[in-house]
């Protein structure tokens, strides 16, 4: 079966789909742990390196960063019921662009969920080599421990997966507010919280300009700011394993994307403003958080304390391997992958062969990385340049996903629409927008430059294999079936 987009479909008896079967369990507390828990690292570390170029540069990043996020997910709350398949965002662009835009956005969010947890594993094992006291070079034990620990979590069931998911969540939120509510009687934001100077030093008066580097200052911190609330956008991927996706996912996701607003400028306001720790410190810190509660509760409780900060990012961590799991399964469900990688346990119902090859994957990654470049640099390069070619996959699966919605409203004006955005197709473009700013500051920084070179050798290569096999073996799954006719879908 040819379609007019060049590709070809292989047509399935109902054994392929029975062999691929997932399990609906997730309601609206489920969505919400899932989006803010693959989150909430963020605001553990991470974001704070941004500081450097001062805390009114990072203030207006990250009111610049949430306005795009509330477009994104605005618009995410109407299409995820509308076309509620586990593809999430390949779906809707799928719908909206086509096979090759389907492809192409399902590719960007492959490499942003095969190689975040890459990054969020490695600070975690960081924080476990010190509490335990292990040497650097055993690092890779721990990035090992942790994949098996959590692949084999959402391995056992969608069930267990939600229950840790919302356990670990609230747990990481606890410590966030518990670090809130500590560090108010401690704080002097004008010395401490506004201590960088135009050059980069530091002011031991604080008293510094709410903008020492101008508009570039701004430019510089939104892929900083990205990080307080990366991977929101992954909730429609639990589409087909909501018990009621049309009713529960938007809420899922507005009440997630309003959880990570309040939570981010907390922190933003509180952790830098804490006294001796400051602006300057903390931008060229690896556990800001870990940071402020050393300065507010002092150096004898240090291990306990990095074991409550390193709650943040396990519950990112089990979050993002679900979803990788799911993003990975729907793509050769539908043939844009090898099928081979879309079989479910036959008991369980969970994507496993999905989850230990995406893992596996982002295991060789990290152990070619920190092995031919030496631990000191290796370390450098896994938690910066990943880093960075996540945040650039992410801003490409935006500026498609704000596409597709444009694009589904004109083409689809009478798709049924259980949730209606109130930003509409004006929160859409300004997604785009933002997210290509973001991108150009990439591109135009020598020091994102190699990441951002490193996915487009990806892309190519993976388009390559699209071009010449994958378009050919096509499958009709539910999102390319919708696709393809989505007025008799409805």
């Amino acid at each position: 079966m040819s379609d007019k987009s060049g590709v070809n479909y292989t047509r399935v008896d109902d054994s392929y789909f029975e062999k691929r079967g997932l399990r609906r369990y997730a309601g609206v507390w489920s969505l919400w742990a899932l989006g803010v828990g693959a989150v909430i690292s963020g605001h553990f570390s991470g974001w704070n390196l941004g500081l450097s170029n001062g805390w009114g540069s990072m203030l207006i990043a990250t009111i610049i960063i949430a306005t795009m996020y509330l477009g994104l997910t605005f618009s995410l709350a109407e299409m995820s019921p509308a076309l509620p398949h586990t593809g999430g965002a390949y779906s809707f662009a799928r719908t909206a662009m086509g096979p090759w835009g389907g492809f192409l956005t399902g590719l960007s969010e492959n490499v942003e969920y095969v190689l975040t947890p890459a990054v969020i594993v490695f600070f975690i094992s960081s924080y476990m080599g010190s509490i335990f006291g292990t040497p650097t070079e055993m690092l890779p034990l721990w990035w090992i421990g942790f994949y098996i620990l959590f692949v084999g979590l959402n391995i056992i069931g969608v069930e267990l997966s939600f229950k840790v998911t919302l356990v670990v969540t609230l747990l990481a939120l606890s410590c966030l507010v518990v670090f809130w509510m500590s560090a108010l009687p401690h704080i002097d934001f004008s010395k401490w919280a506004m201590n960088v100077a135009a050059d980069g030093t530091m002011l031991a008066d604080g008293n510094g300009l709410f903008l020492p580097k101008g508009f570039v200052g701004i430019l510089a911190c939104l892929p900083f700011a990205v990080w307080l609330f990366l991977a929101i956008e992954q909730l429609p991927l639990a589409a087909e394993e909501s018990v009621d996706p049309k009713r529960d996912m938007p809420k899922g996701i507005i009440a997630g994307i309003f959880t990570l607003i309040i939570s981010a400028f907390m922190i933003l306001w509180l952790n830098p403003s804490v006294s001796g720790i400051g602006s300057h410190k903390l931008a060229s810190s690896g556990e800001p958080l870990l940071d402020g509660l050393k300065a507010i509760y002092g150096d004898g409780i240090a291990k306990t304390l990095a074991t409550v900060a390193v709650l943040g990012l396990i519950a990112s961590f089990h979050t993002i391997i679900f979803a990788k799991g799911r993003q990975i399964y729907s793509l050769s469900r539908a043939g844009y992958f090898p099928s081979s990688l879309s079989v479910t346990h036959g008991s369980r119902k969970t994507p496993h062969v999905a989850m230990i090859v995406g893992s596996l994957i982002a295991l060789i990654v990290m152990f070619i990385l920190w092995f031919s470049l030496g631990s000191e640099k290796g370390a450098a390069v896994i938690g910066g340049t990943l880093l960075n070619m996540a945040v650039f996959g992410a801003m490409f699966s935006y500026i498609m996903q704000g596409l597709s919605f444009i694009k589904l409203r004109q083409k689809l004006p009478n798709l049924a629409r259980p949730y209606v955005s109130p930003l509409g197709s004006a929160g859409a473009a300004w997604t785009v927008v933002v997210a290509i700013v973001t991108l150009y500051f990439q591109l135009s920084d020598p020091s994102y430059r190699v990441g951002v070179i490193w996915v487009a050798a990806w892309f190519a290569l993976c388009i390559a294999y699209f071009a010449a096999i994958g378009r050919k073996k096509l499958i009709l799954s539910p999102e390319e079936e919708f696709a393809m006719n989505p007025t008799k879908a409805h």
